[in-house]
């Protein structure tokens, strides 16, 4: 277990801002001489997610992130790519401005980005969001997949 320091009485040695500029990392150094870091990360605003049912459920990075990582499976080569179209993800939900956003509106972005780097996870994930239920669903999709490819 980490012990704690009052931020206060500690002197700043480093300071870093994170790679999406969205938190600042700072090497602190206690009066005993102990160094710790700490971060500090802009609040976002809180956007409200209409499930499909018309519930409603406050955003989750989280939960985004879970569903990524299940379709892109092993077909990225590191955490650092997936946590890339992840940031992407989140930051063009944020970039909506609204407080209530659907979540067919948030799956269609991850069907855009995913589409963009990864057709298999692309098709993966396009199959639980359209809930496909036979094989025909799945050719559909390969076949406007490969169409659009072909078109770009």
């Amino acid at each position: 277990m980490g012990q704690s320091y009052k931020i206060g009485d500690s002197r700043v040695l480093e300071s870093r801002e994170s790679t999406d500029g969205l938190s600042i990392r700072r090497r602190r150094e206690s009066p005993d001489g102990q160094r710790f870091t700490t971060y500090e990360r802009i609040e976002r605003r809180s956007i409200v997610v209409i499930k499909r049912g018309g519930t409603r459920e406050p955003f989750d990075r989280d939960k985004l992130a879970t569903a990524i990582n299940r379709s892109v499976g092993k077909f990225f080569k590191s955490e650092m790519e997936i946590e890339a179209v992840i940031n992407d993800i989140e930051d063009r939900i944020y970039g909506l401005g609204e407080s209530e956003i659907p979540s067919t509106t948030i799956g269609e972005i991850v069907l855009d980005k995913l589409a963009k780097v990864n057709e298999v996870a692309y098709v993966r994930f396009a199959s639980v969001f359209h809930d496909f239920r036979t094989l025909d669903d799945f050719v559909d999709i390969l076949k406007r997949t490969k169409l659009k490819n072909q078109e770009s």
